[in-house]
């Protein structure tokens, strides 16, 4: 496992979806998506369908890393919020934990201080479920430990 991958439980992935809607629904925010460092995407809420997902949360990925290096030459460990302007729409951008991203976009329906409290309380209750979520034993499947000699059929048979 990579510094990086991240697991969600069922459980904690429903818990998450409802944070993210709640998050949506008291920021006004228009879409949230929950994104590893690396950019791979772990849950969403709102109307994402319209965006590209994979593009978007890879680029934000790539945009956190690269302000944790300016942060770094600042003498921080990393900047935690992002926020990107635009005309029609804006991104908030804002750490979770050291492996996952929340990443809101929003428009001229709410502010960025709505957005940015909001997300703030999204942060803490998503970092509680993911740091409960790392601390269940990993669930194994019972086709992941290789075949015992009597659990071989007729019609396999082992290399020599």
């Amino acid at each position: 496992m990579s510094t990086y991958d991240v697991a969600i439980h069922e459980e904690a992935a429903r818990r998450i979806d409802g944070l993210l809607l709640q998050f949506l629904a008291e920021s006004s925010a228009m879409d949230a998506l929950l994104i590893d460092r690396s950019g791979q995407l772990l849950a969403r809420a709102g109307n994402v369908e319209a965006l590209d997902t994979v593009s978007i949360s890879a680029l934000a990925a790539g945009a956190f890393s690269s302000t944790a290096a300016m942060a770094r030459l600042l003498g921080e460990s990393e900047f935690t919020v992002l926020f990107h302007q635009g005309i029609k729409e804006n991104i908030h951008v804002a750490a979770v934990d050291d492996q996952a991203i929340l990443l809101a976009i929003f428009d001229h329906h709410t502010t960025v201080g709505m957005v940015r409290l909001f997300a703030k309380e999204a942060t803490a209750g998503i970092r509680a479920i993911l740091a409960e979520s790392r601390a269940q034993p990993t669930r194994v499947g019972a086709l992941a430990a290789p075949l015992a000699a009597g659990e071989v059929g007729p019609g396999v048979r082992e290399r020599v």
